[in-house]
């Protein structure tokens, strides 16, 4: 795959990666979108939400201050329930996926489960819609305890000070994401280039899926996050190999990665149930409401479907 930057063969250098970096810009406002969003909402529902700057990102000189949302009810008796998006900030359903679950449905949870929302985990890769850091490094291959970027230790400290703190037990976590047209345009082929390592390419599936964890792939959780977002979208369907971007799919909708593996976020915690929702914004049949509202159902369906196993 041919790319602007480097030399084929070649893994990128400092050179090539501030080449990267000078050509990325401001195209959409972190604060405006997600820190002022966040405001509104912590005061509309100022009985349910704690609000929480749980730490911040500093590049050169940029600074993103890192906030979470936590029910406000905190019951240590209850299971707790985590939800990230953002990780790779372009992806931008999954940043106002996590808003509208904590405006419109946190509160129905109230006392039935405690709720962790960091909606926004990479803000830099979301203001110049990126899937890497100014580092060009990707957040979510980068969960590791010896191996992060700042996007993963902040919110890996974070996490792991509230299970110190309040006990908890994280029961699940489901990370919201999105694949894009310009996973094949843009972010392999940049891949390709940074790592001198050829890409596989893959035609994006048209609908919506998710990924679950090889070692605990939890197939009836899937189940019921595919059978909420059926009610709000389409789901994708396997291409002629049976595959979905190149993983052998399990059941409709659904695949698995390993994922402490890779690094990924959704891997992080040791929650025994954990899901990556995948929405495609670039198809027709779709716009920016739906693939909100498709996030919003893939969360609550499984939440609901922990809890029913819980109670």
């Amino acid at each position: 795959m041919a790319y602007p930057i480097g030399t084929p063969g070649v893994p990128w250098g400092t050179q090539e990666k501030a080449q990267w970096l000078a050509q990325q810009q401001i195209k959409r406002s972190y604060h405006k979108d997600v820190v002022t969003a966040l405001e509104r909402i912590g005061k509309a529902r100022s009985e349910h939400c704690l609000i929480t700057q749980y730490g911040e990102l500093r590049y050169s000189e940029l600074s993103y201050p890192l906030y979470a949302v936590q029910s406000k009810a905190w019951q240590p008796d209850l299971p707790t329930m985590l939800v990230t998006g953002g990780v790779h900030g372009y992806e931008t359903s999954g940043v106002h996926g996590a808003l509208r679950f904590i405006e419109t449905a946190l509160s129905d949870y109230a006392g039935r489960a405690n709720i962790i929302v960091a909606p926004c985990i990479s803000p830099w890769g979301y203001e110049t819609i990126n899937r890497w850091n100014p580092e060009a490094v990707d957040p979510n291959r980068s969960f590791y305890t010896d191996r992060y970027s700042q996007e993963s230790k902040n919110i890996m400290d974070y996490v792991s000070a509230i299970v110190a703190e309040r006990d908890a037990d994280i029961r699940l976590h489901i990370d919201l994401h999105e694949t894009t047209d310009t996973d094949n345009s843009e972010f392999r082929p940049a891949l390709e280039a940074r790592d001198a390592k050829e890409q596989e390419v893959w035609d994006i599936p048209d609908g919506f899926y998710c990924v679950g964890d090889s070692l605990q792939p939890a197939a009836d959780l899937q189940a019921a996050i595919i059978a909420s977002v059926q009610k709000v979208t389409h789901i994708a369907q396997a291409d002629s190999d049976d595959r979905l971007i190149g993983a052998k799919i399990e059941q409709l909708g659904v695949i698995n990665y390993p994922k402490k593996e890779l690094g990924l976020c959704a891997g992080f915690t040791q929650a025994p149930f954990v899901s990556t929702t995948e929405v495609y914004p670039d198809s027709p049949r779709v716009d920016d409401e739906n693939c909100i509202l498709a996030q919003v159902a893939a969360v609550c369906g499984a939440i609901d479907y922990v809890l029913l196993l819980e109670e």
